[in-house]
C-alpha cells in the first residue's frame, strides 16, 4: 500500500505563506484523487483542496483564492500552498488519496482511504 509523508509545517505569522509537501512511497495512485485536509483542536477534519488525475482542482471556500494545490508526478509529490495566512488556518494538515466518484474528486474526508501522519501548522497573529 502506498505511504504518504507530509512535510513543511511549522509556526508562521499571519499574512505569510506556507507550502506543504506530501511525498508518496510510490505514485501508482495516478488515477486517484489527491487531497489536503486539516483538523483543528476540537473540530472535525475538513477538506481543504483536492486535485484529480487530470489536474482539475477544488477548494474549500475558506482558502479559495489564496491557496493552490499542485502535484509533480515525476517526484511523486503533492503540494499545498496557502497565502495570506490567518490564525484560523492553524491545524494539523494531512494529505490523502482516494478513488474518484462519478469521475470527480471531492474533498469529503470520508471518501479518502489512504492518509499521511499529518504536519502541524500554527499561525499566530
Amino acid at each position: 500500500q502506498v505511504q504518504l509523508v507530509e512535510s513543511g509545517g511549522g509556526s508562521l505569522q499571519a499574512g505569510g505563506s506556507l507550502r506543504l509537501s506530501c511525498t508518496a512511497s510510490r505514485f501508482t495512485y495516478l488515477r486517484r484523487c489527491k487531497g489536503w485536509f486539516r483538523q483543528a483542536p476540537g473540530r472535525e477534519r475538513e477538506g481543504v483542496a483536492a486535485i484529480d488525475p487530470d489536474g482539475s482542482t477544488i477548494y474549500t471556500d475558506s482558502v479559495k483564492g489564496r491557496s493552490t494545490i499542485s502535484k509533480d508526478n515525476a517526484k511523486s509529490t503533492l503540494y499545498l500552498q496557502i497565502d495570506s495566512l490567518k490564525p484560523e488556518d492553524t491545524a494539523m494538515y494531512y494529505c490523502a488519496t482516494g478513488p474518484l466518484y462519478g469521475g470527480a474528486c471531492l474533498i469529503a474526508p470520508n471518501l479518502y482511504d489512504v492518509w499521511g501522519q499529518g504536519t502541524q501548522v500554527t499561525v499566530s497573529s
